[in-house]
């Protein structure tokens, strides 16, 4: 599993960036997301928006590069962290998204984790190094820097 790991620092409480970690606001912030998404149904018991970061909530993702995909919150601890589990996908068999708060005197550091596996064996790690790896951080980067706009404006 393949493991990229970045952090900012953002002059703001974590409760302001815990807003912005909610699956449904992901797209404001997240590079390529909004694009790439086509729907979205959520299919946990507790499925309703209010209940968007607790531990279960789950949803059923299509998107054009993955095709559909199940998520789920594996972990969350409200204004510190939160952890997405997607599987199921046509490219990336396991995806791990970990977006860990600290809080500084003068903010917050922001953590944004991405553990993944590539499908089609010693196939997918030749791609992972050959490119994915380098796109995935690319993503994580601007991720970041779109946040820290929106958040510091």
């Amino acid at each position: 599993m393949t493991h990229i790991s970045k952090s900012i620092e953002i002059r703001t409480p974590p409760e302001k960036i815990w807003e912005m970690l909610a699956l449904d606001r992901l797209s404001e912030w997240k590079e390529g997301y909004k694009e790439d998404l086509t729907s979205i149904e959520y299919t946990s018991e507790n499925g309703t928006l209010k209940d968007k970061y607790r531990v279960g909530f789950s949803a059923q993702l299509e998107t054009k590069g993955e095709g559909q995909m199940n998520l789920e919150i594996t972990e969350s601890l409200e204004n510190e962290k939160i952890v997405y589990h997607l599987v199921g996908g046509k490219f990336t068999k396991d995806l791990r998204l970990t977006f860990l708060l600290t809080p500084l005197e003068e903010g917050t550091k922001f953590t944004y984790g991405v553990d993944y596996e590539i499908s089609w064996g010693i196939l997918g790690m030749f791609l992972d190094k050959l490119f994915a790896r380098r796109e995935v951080k690319k993503g994580v980067e601007k991720a970041l820097d779109n946040l820290k706009s929106i958040l510091e404006e």
